[in-house]
């Protein structure tokens, strides 16, 4: 219950945080997190790091940020935990109605939609960015990004979350147009490994897919055997 101060007001409860309760006690769960998707030529590379925080304690070290929407269709997911699992969650039974009534697999481009008007709808409430990627008949291989607030820009490679912020002068260097399926996924792997190395946010293993008219490939990464960049 609040206090009542002598305007006769009820002012807000007192917050759980004091110095006898840790951080990660009154934290919301957050995908602090890397997450990146490139396309090429057929189809597109995804990828992700699995650390899961709540403030400085590290709630989950495997988690599952790349999140299937449709049989083609994937999602990577940052800021809270809760906000983009449930976004997720709506824009896979929205997207999956579609598919049923067109008797066709869906647009990349609709489930892109559909969490940009999700996240611009409840920009206020929310907190979740949202790389979209997959392949479809229409346009082959594409990869949208969604940050929060809810705008929605298609480009040939996206990166997001926290560790994103010590690799964009990697991936703007490292990037080139028109690379095969493999060096995407290498691409993708050392540019992963190197956000890990720097965010404190960011860590455990790194989980790739590639996503192609033929299917998705699915590839886990462990700790031990990721690139090496600092001399330590």
């Amino acid at each position: 219950m609040g206090r009542v101060d002598v305007s006769g007001s009820v002012s807000a409860p007192p917050r759980c945080c004091s110095n006898l309760h840790p951080d990660w006690m009154c934290e919301e769960v957050s995908t602090g997190t890397t997450i990146m998707a490139v396309e090429f030529d057929g189809g597109v590379v995804i990828g992700a790091d699995s650390r899961t925080t709540t403030g400085s304690y590290i709630a989950n070290r495997v988690t599952d940020k790349l999140t299937p929407i449709h049989d083609l269709i994937f999602c990577c997911r940052s800021g809270s935990a809760a906000d983009t699992q449930a976004i997720a969650d709506a824009v896979t039974y929205q997207l999956g109605f579609h598919s049923i009534e067109l008797d066709e697999l869906p647009l990349v481009q609709t489930a892109a939609n559909l969490f940009k008007d999700m996240c611009y709808k409840y920009r206020e409430e929310l907190m979740a960015g949202i790389i979209v990627a997959g392949w479809d008949q229409r346009n082959g291989g594409q990869v949208y990004t969604v940050p929060m607030g809810g705008m929605m820009v298609r480009q040939p490679f996206s990166i997001g979350g926290s560790g994103s912020t010590y690799i964009y002068g990697y991936v703007d260097s490292s990037y080139k147009p028109g690379m095969t399926k493999d060096e995407c996924l290498d691409f993708t792997l050392r540019a992963l490994a190197l956000a890990m190395d720097r965010d404190g946010s960011s860590g455990g293993v790194v989980r790739l897919a590639a996503i192609t008219q033929g299917g998705v490939e699915r590839k886990v990464v462990a700790g031990g055997q990721l690139p090496r960049f600092s001399l330590a």
